[in-house]
């Protein structure tokens, strides 16, 4: 009997620095104790087979062959992308029987598909014993998403999931993709996703937009200071020299959300959860009111987590628009909390949230029996 191989990937969050990727900045993301699990187990005939716990689907593919995006193989589309590209590059693709378990859910923002692909090639290079560094392997899986998935996403959710560590946050310099690791320690204090369970139909239309209307604020910005290279280089005295209003509110969250980030650095680094828990409630409100990428369900949810006992602070994560909040939790607090926000969050939306307890976790790893 072939012996299998084990391999785990987590979720991300960003603990602050929304929709800074794209506009230079610096960004703050974890890598989570969620994630997803692939067993690998080698074959020995031509055939890779992809199943998972979560999907009926099951995809058989010759290594021989060459195959592109398909919306028949679904979920198997990331894995498939990162095997084509693999081969692509000229590495062996050895035959086997690649199977995936999860506790992270699909669709919220946690970085499902960056997870599922940074575990499929890491798992595939360390079995044929490529040797291969995390930054690269970060890029490699982007080109999947951007070239091979065609969705034009930035690098930060493939990075986080690629150099996480546990109980620290990855800052990242999006211009140069330059990291350093913040210690995390929260003392009393845990993360709680909080999943709206909303289905996010606006995401992509209003993603561009806003990265629209950004670009715009930049480019004015710039006529009047070409010293000025991305939009987090501007300052909110620059702020009245944008005329149009909607502009204007877009460059202030941007902007704001730049400052807090570097304070939420400096409130990790003397373990200050009064004062983190401050600027997650301020980013929340930046992007509901100057940036508009809330909505109802993640404002309800967070209004709910933000007034119960025990929440140090509580914000949207990831684009927007549905999708997931994160909260910051006294431990002894966080059932009642989950209890508490969950019932007022049905009886005004209608919908049932998903409550996720998770620590900030390793980036994807083998698991050594």
């Amino acid at each position: 009997m072939m012996r299998s191989y084990q391999y785990f990937a987590p979720g991300r969050i960003n603990l602050i620095g929304e929709h800074l990727d794209y506009n230079g900045g610096i960004v703050l993301p974890a890598a989570l104790t969620l994630g997803i699990r692939l067993t690998l187990t080698p074959r020995n005939d031509n055939t890779i087979t992809l199943r998972s716990a979560s999907h009926t689907e099951t995809v058989q593919v010759n290594v021989a062959d060459e195959w592109s995006y398909d919306t028949a193989y679904q979920w198997c589309n990331y894995p498939l992308g990162v095997l084509a590209l693999m081969k692509q590059e000229g590495f062996d693709i050895p035959a086997c029987d690649l199977y995936y378990t999860s506790d992270l859910p699909e669709g919220a923002g946690l970085s499902s598909s960056a997870a599922i692909e940074v575990v499929t090639a890491f798992a595939l290079l360390h079995y044929t014993g490529n040797h291969f560094d995390r930054v690269w392997l970060a890029n490699f899986c982007c080109e999947v998403e951007n070239n091979y998935i065609g969705v034009q996403c930035g690098i930060m959710d493939q990075y986080t999931v690629a150099l996480g560590k546990k109980d620290h946050a990855l800052q990242i310099d999006c211009r140069n993709l330059k990291h350093a690791y913040v210690p995390a320690g929260l003392q009393d204090y845990q993360w709680l996703v909080m999943n709206t369970n909303k289905p996010r139909s606006l995401v992509r239309s209003e993603y561009n937009i806003r990265r629209q209307e950004c670009e715009r604020a930049l480019k004015a910005l710039q006529y009047i200071n070409s010293s000025i290279s991305t939009l987090c280089d501007a300052s909110v005295h620059m702020l009245p020299l944008l005329p149009d209003e909607v502009i204007r509110r877009r460059a202030r969250h941007v902007i704001n959300e730049q400052k807090r980030v570097k304070d939420a650095i400096e409130s990790l680094q003397k373990n200050d959860i009064n004062s983190l828990g401050r600027l997650l409630n301020e980013s929340h409100a930046s992007l509901r009111d100057d940036y508009e990428v809330t909505g109802f369900e993640l404002d309800t949810l967070v209004n709910a987590a933000q007034s119960s006992e025990g929440c140090a602070g509580a914000r949207m994560t990831g684009a927007g628009f549905g999708g997931c909040a994160i909260a910051l939790v006294h431990r002894d607090a966080c059932t009642e909390l989950i209890k508490r926000v969950g019932e007022e969050y049905k009886r005004k939306t209608g919908l049932t949230a998903t409550f996720y307890q998770t620590g900030i976790g390793d980036g994807v790893h083998a698991i050594f029996a």
